[in-house]
């Protein structure tokens, strides 16, 4: 008897630590999401871009990406650090980009036509058709080109930010405009320099 009730207050004690430990946290991390204004996850959202970045005058080019480009949070935002970018000169093909400086790593992938966007889950943007052999799984590249009704997944990969998304373009006028459908799958903004490896170069060969 001793034994039992010695085991129930211990449960309930490490029950009431976790509870404490919850509300301790969660005004902190309420507040962060507030200030970067996080994007709602699995909820699907509509944009329209236009028109495409590099098809604008030298003017338009001194203010910034302005509508050419999706920014999935106000951090994104006040750093001028597009999460995707609607990309194309003028009269030559548009495409999608995710990498826009520095060391950016980010990559899209196509996954065709016809894909149902409500269907898309963080695990079949990278093998949507759930067969476990090469061919089947998404192929990302750091540009592709815009279609209509094509479904898209871009990985976000970068020093400070991470996540994935999904998109559907729904209308598009080549250079002009294009619409898109998204729904954010995984976002996350990271502790930037806390340990990093120096010395990353873009065009450096190895010795």
């Amino acid at each position: 008897m001793i034994h039992s009730l010695g085991e129930s207050n211990m449960k309930t004690f490490g029950l009431l630590v976790i509870i404490v430990l919850v509300a301790s946290i969660s005004p902190v991390a309420q507040n962060t999401n507030q200030k970067y204004e996080l994007p709602e996850l699995h909820t699907i959202k509509t944009v329209m871009l236009s028109p495409s970045y590099s098809c604008r005058s030298s003017d338009e080019f001194q203010q910034g990406y302005q509508n050419t480009a999706l920014f999935l949070s106000a951090y994104s935002k006040q750093r001028s650090d597009p999460d995707l970018l609607f990309n194309g000169a003028c009269r030559s093909e548009d495409y999608f980009t995710a990498s826009t400086a520095g060391d950016d790593m980010s990559l899209i992938a196509d996954l065709g036509a016809d894909v149902s966007l409500e269907e898309v889950s963080a695990s079949r943007a990278f093998n949507l058709k759930r067969v476990h052999s090469y061919g089947e799984f998404s192929k990302f590249a750091q540009a592709v080109k815009v279609e209509l009704n094509h479904t898209y997944a871009v990985l976000l990969n970068e020093r400070d930010k991470r996540g994935l998304f999904v998109f559907k373009v729904v209308g598009y006028a080549k250079n002009e405009r294009v619409e898109l459908r998204y729904a954010v799958k995984s976002y996350e903004i990271l502790r930037i320099g806390l340990l990093m490896s120096e010395g990353f170069d873009w065009e450096k060969a190895n010795n």
